[in-house]
């Protein structure tokens, strides 16, 4: 992209600048952790609004914790420098926004052992992410990572390797997304989003033991559903069948926003079409995330 600027080295540089060795770890083993943040742009009020930016800063720097990966910034910082980043391309449209903490060493051996880490934010505008408001989904036979082997609540940067096999067997068989199972056989996720299902009109969904990411859209959806529709909603584990005979199914993501799953496995859910609380859920969301709803205007951070 022409005339696009980063965050890098305590700095916004016009991206053409940044220069990132082939030897570098975090391009050979993937020792790295991300963010995926949203700013939702109002034309009403011409105004750009960061949403729940610092819950995305506060879980990034749990990961590097996690990881081992030490950037020297808080997450005020961290939240100051993406408004600079912002403000500096002037965006008058919903932008998302890729914050990237990995281990910046040349040396060949796949430690975290060391002290060269590095992050970079970089933004672009992004609509919808998918293109559409009901998708058909399929379980994949390649199973979730789970918490002893590539902890998935960091988001690491390497564990997406697991969500791509996924979403390569799934779509190659003409679905739109791929959804995992535990090893347990319980319901965990899609490649890159949470998974909801109502049922008996209560609002389910998959607990952090169940090797999910703990995302922040889930977090909005569930806070909504109690606070806005007065729906029960629970974390438990999920089986197959039972999200076969669920009601309505969902995702939830960061770039996925919220979308409805009108099948799965070649099983219709419900009517086949969007169900009424995942459209009331979007219809809300959306007003959230650009501060129509004063009630959670501190879920927003305003760019301009």
């Amino acid at each position: 992209m022409e005339n696009m600027y980063v965050f890098y080295d305590g700095k916004i540089v016009p991206e053409s600048e940044v220069h990132i060795s082939i030897r570098c770890k975090g391009f050979n083993y993937g020792l790295g952790c991300f963010e995926g943040i949203r700013a939702y742009w109002d034309d009403a009020e011409k105004q750009l609004y960061a949403f729940r930016m610092r819950e995305h800063y506060e879980r990034l720097l749990q990961s590097c914790k996690t990881l081992y990966i030490n950037i020297p910034y808080t997450v005020e910082e961290l939240c100051q420098a993406t408004l600079d980043l912002l403000k500096k391309h002037n965006f008058h449209s919903t932008v998302y926004i890729r914050p990237l903490a990995f281990k910046g060493s040349d040396q060949i051996f796949p430690t975290l052992l060391d002290d060269d880490n590095r992050i970079v934010i970089y933004c672009q505008p992004l609509g919808s992410f998918v293109g559409k408001d009901e998708l058909r989904a399929a379980f994949t036979s390649w199973e979730r990572l789970g918490d002893n082997m590539l902890p998935p609540r960091t988001k690491p940067t390497a564990a997406y390797l697991n969500s791509g096999l996924a979403s390569l067997e799934v779509v190659r068989r003409g679905y739109d997304e791929a959804l995992f199972l535990t090893r347990n056989g319980h319901v965990c996720e899609g490649p890159g989003e949470n998974v909801f299902m109502v049922r008996k009109g209560k609002l389910i969904t998959p607990p952090p033991s169940d090797n999910i990411l703990e995302g922040i859209t889930r977090d909005t959806v569930m806070i909504l559903a109690r606070e806005e529709l007065g729906i029960e909603v629970i974390e438990r584990s999920i089986t197959r069948t039972e999200l076969y005979a669920a009601d309505e199914v969902f995702f939830s993501g960061t770039a996925m926003e919220v979308v409805a799953v009108v099948e799965v496995d070649d099983r219709r859910i419900g009517t086949g079409q969007q169900g009424p609380v995942c459209r009331k859920l979007k219809e809300l969301f959306f007003q959230v995330a650009t501060a129509r709803l004063k009630k959670y205007a501190d879920f927003c951070m305003p760019v301009y």
